[in-house]
């Protein structure tokens, strides 16, 4: 897919978290757009996405000067009482331009020189890893959540073929174990999978956390349903997994192999 980035100066960073994101202060974004273009990303239905008049997963603004932006803030946000926060929202902090723009990395020096009570960074890219000598820094002040919504790769190439490879998403969670830095595996949204899934993330990571599209996509799945997500299933022969049901078997599978307390259950399992 064929795309320029495009440079802009943001005029804030933090915005006041809500809805699912309740349980944070805050969410922060180092970009607006998101080139990896998940088939079934709900941000396409949101007015970011809606406005622009270009494809999602075509057009990426980067955030220049976000760290100066953010510092203020974030020193002011902290001054008000305790600030937590989750990035991202709407954008995963590690898409392929991050490689180059470090805007990501920025924002996380920041938060190395003055932490926020708690923060959570949502990703499925193995660059993350680069980051690891910062996140060493925040201590028990982080979680990664790695998205890895299945342990098929002939299913992620179908639903989401701009991503990181799974093995490459398993390799990171190994080495942030390695690292000590707090971490969970997130099954979001739930695609078709192995029975062998849990087995395959039991060495690497302690916590699950399992959403699918009725519970995670902000309008009990209207959203996912109105961007033809159901015709993917139907074209593999996997229509029951689209349903409501479908993390339900996905949960069962994983409570054989983690203790229940370790697997939480959408907005749940992304609270700080």
């Amino acid at each position: 897919m064929v795309y320029t980035p495009e440079y802009k100066t943001p005029k804030s960073m933090l915005n006041k978290g809500t809805g699912f994101l309740s349980g944070y202060t805050h969410s922060l974004n180092p970009y607006a757009g998101c080139s990896f273009g998940c088939s079934y990303c709900y941000v396409r239905q949101m007015p970011v996405s809606t406005f622009r008049g270009k494809p999602w997963g075509t057009w990426v603004d980067i955030k220049q000067g976000a760290a100066d932006v953010f510092r203020k803030e974030l020193r002011k946000a902290k001054s008000k009482g305790p600030v937590t926060i989750f990035m991202s929202s709407s954008t995963d902090p590690y898409q392929p331009e991050e490689a180059k723009a470090c805007v990501t990395r920025s924002l996380l020096e920041v938060m190395t020189e003055d932490p926020p009570d708690f923060l959570l960074v949502q990703t499925r890219s193995p660059l993350l890893k680069r980051d690891i000598d910062l996140l060493l820094r925040l201590g028990e002040r982080v979680r990664v959540s790695m998205t890895v919504e299945t342990d098929r790769e002939d299913i992620r190439l179908r639903f989401t073929p701009g991503t990181p490879p799974i093995e490459a998403r398993l390799r990171t969670l190994k080495q942030l174990k390695e690292a000590g830095i707090p971490a969970q595996a997130t099954i979001a949204p739930v695609l078709p999978s192995s029975e062998e899934f849990p087995v395959k993330l039991r060495p690497l990571v302690d916590r699950i956390c399992i959403d699918d599209y009725f519970m995670g996509d902000g309008s009990g799945g209207k959203r996912t349903r109105s961007l033809g997500v159901e015709r993917i299933y139907q074209e593999l022969g996997l229509e029951e997994w689209y349903s409501r049901e479908a993390y339900r078997m996905v949960y069962e599978r994983f409570i054989r192999v983690f203790a229940e307390s370790d697997v939480y259950i959408s907005q749940k399992g992304f609270e700080p």
